[in-house]
């Protein structure tokens, strides 16, 4: 028998990516895809391309899934494809301790984030 298949979490016009352990905060990240959200998807790759963000690295894998998945999984045009979404969220944390003075530790946090990015297929207007 076997489960039911589960719907589509995007549109029919639309194809998905998530980068679910991007190494970074959440606060940093969403700098860079602020600057691609509402882009076409050649030009969004451009400015992922040569921007000076160390974050911009991982957030331009994550398009390139994106678009990737519009092509071969949804056979959607490439030309047309514009970022219709790119919300950024917390991942997990890993804990590490540093030792100081007097046999004292304090904590170091290092934050991992996620991002996930909807490619929309765009009628030419």
């Amino acid at each position: 028998m076997g489960k039911a298949k589960s719907p589509r979490r995007v549109g029919d016009n639309e194809a998905l990516a998530v980068g679910t352990t991007i190494r970074g905060s959440a606060q940093k990240l969403n700098l860079v895809a602020a600057l691609i959200r509402g882009k076409k998807a050649e030009d969004a790759l451009n400015i992922l391309s040569f921007s000076k963000r160390g974050m911009a690295v991982d957030a331009k894998k994550v398009l390139a899934s994106a678009i990737a998945n519009a092509e071969n999984n949804h056979n959607l045009d490439v030309d047309a494809l514009v970022v219709a979404e790119a919300s950024v969220g917390k991942s997990v944390t890993m804990k590490r301790f540093a030792t100081r003075g007097r046999g004292k530790s304090t904590r170091i946090l290092k934050p991992f984030s996620r991002l996930r990015i909807v490619v929309r297929e765009q009628e030419e207007a």
